[in-house]
């Protein structure tokens, strides 16, 4: 596939988990997706990327993902970007507690030739959010 393919498609993940369409994974993510960092329990494809994206969501509804760099090859992607949300809901257990988070993440995807997502590695500053939140120790 091309760069814009893949970018398309990455851009098309970003905006369902964004708006809270997960729905929309189903035609982006290939069935046997694999994501080399799962959160615990999650499960491959698309089901598991709406489980865990809607948990996050459930956690801040209006969470924001600002791509700050992106890089494209014909099948990989790799972008580092801010993600910022209100905490609102519970997250792992605990209750909301309404403060703001800002933190930084990075993520690598690679795409099959229908232009799905076939791999993705990621990973953000889960201790710093969770400092942000007064749920961890500085």
């Amino acid at each position: 596939m091309s760069q814009q393919t893949n970018i398309a498609a990455q851009t098309a993940f970003g905006e369902a988990v964004v708006t809270g369409n997960l729905d929309a994974l189903d035609e982006i993510v290939a069935p046997d997706s694999v994501d080399h960092v799962p959160a615990p329990g999650q499960v491959p494809g698309p089901e598991g990327y709406k489980a865990m994206f809607g948990e996050l969501r459930a956690a801040f509804p209006d969470l924001h993902v600002e791509v700050e760099h992106l890089v494209a090859t014909d099948d990989e992607l790799a972008f580092a970007c801010t993600i910022t949300g209100t905490h609102l809901g519970s997250l792992m257990g605990q209750p909301a507690t309404g403060r703001k988070v800002r933190y930084r993440g990075m993520q690598i995807s690679r795409f099959d030739s229908d232009g799905k997502l076939v791999e993705r590695w990621g990973s953000s500053d889960e201790l710093g959010m969770l400092r942000q939140l007064g749920l961890a120790e500085m």
